[in-house]
């Protein structure tokens, strides 16, 4: 007799104790740190904390694990659509632009090293190709219905580029700049 798993992971018991780690290390860090930090630095650090897991709980939660006789017969490799521009959703793709725009203009406050549209745009499409690597490990593992698209890999790192930019951009207003320079670590 063939059996099926089948329930459903909430975000919630994922990114929960994942982002009290992430506070626990931060504070652990900041204490073994030399150098003082702003509040300031600490806002935009724990709100960056706040998008990230926003962000990892749209792409993947809630996951319906589904193994067994009742899983998706649908084989992993044909939920991978591996040709971009002719078959993007307009809808999906633009949700894929907005949602990592804010990851772009969050950049200049992390690091100072990332001071050019390809260093960016590289960060960005590396963070998408992990989300996309991660569904689609997911979906081979858990029996999830998520799809891996070439396209939200092209829309998140314009979306990262579009933020990089308007954030470069604000950080040449005169009376915005010395805020951003003391927010930036």
């Amino acid at each position: 007799m063939e059996k099926s798993i089948m329930f459903t992971i909430q975000s919630w018991y994922v990114l929960g104790p994942i982002f009290l780690l992430g506070l626990i290390w931060l504070i652990g860090k900041a204490k073994s740190q030399g150098r003082k930090r702003n509040i300031g630095q600490y806002i935009v650090l724990i709100s960056f904390e706040i998008y990230l897991l926003s962000i990892i709980h749209l792409v993947f939660f809630p996951i319906d694990v589904n193994i067994g006789i009742y899983a998706n017969q649908t084989p992993w490799y044909k939920t991978i659509n591996f040709i971009p521009i002719l078959t993007i959703d307009a809808k999906t793709f633009l949700l894929n632009v907005i949602m990592l725009i804010p990851f772009g203009m969050y950049l200049p406050f992390l690091s100072k090293t990332v001071d050019s549209v390809k260093k960016a745009a590289k960060l960005g499409f590396m963070l998408s190709l992990s989300f996309e690597l991660l569904q689609l490990l997911i979906r081979v593992t858990l029996g999830n219905g998520r799809s891996t698209d070439v396209n939200d890999l092209l829309a998140n790192t314009a979306g990262d580029v579009i933020g990089f930019l308007i954030c470069k951009r604000l950080f040449k207003i005169t009376s915005l700049k010395r805020f951003f320079q003391w927010l930036q670590r």
